[in-house]
């Protein structure tokens, strides 16, 4: 029982680090989109200056929107494998038998007796 409540301490606290990941990384994505819009009503920079500009925080904007995505399926991954086991958990312990329970193993049979 102690097991399963570190279990999903664990997976609140690793859910909760993914979410404040995320929460960060959108906060990069404003900053990096409101830099691309001052950028764009700049003066006082040439047109290929502004050009090149551009386009190195449109890759910064990609990096982090992989980053998101990476981190959220990472979740869902996670989540899929934890419902996965709960289910096959569950369907261990319909399956198992009040015949197969009384079987003795050869390991468990005592020869000293």
């Amino acid at each position: 029982m102690q097991i399963n409540t570190i279990s999903n301490t664990s997976d609140a606290s690793s859910s909760a680090t993914g979410a404040s990941q995320i929460a960060a990384l959108q906060k990069q994505l404003r900053t990096l989109t409101q830099q691309v819009k001052d950028l764009a009503s700049n003066t006082s920079l040439d047109a290929k200056t502004k050009q090149q500009e551009s386009q190195l925080l449109q890759a910064q904007i990609a990096a982090v929107e992989a980053q998101i995505a990476a981190i959220q399926s990472q979740q869902q991954l996670a989540q899929t494998a934890k419902a996965n086991a709960a289910a096959s958990k569950q369907v261990g312990k319909s399956q198992a038998s009040p015949k197969t329970a009384g079987v003795v193993t050869a390991d468990q049979i005592d020869v000293y007796a």
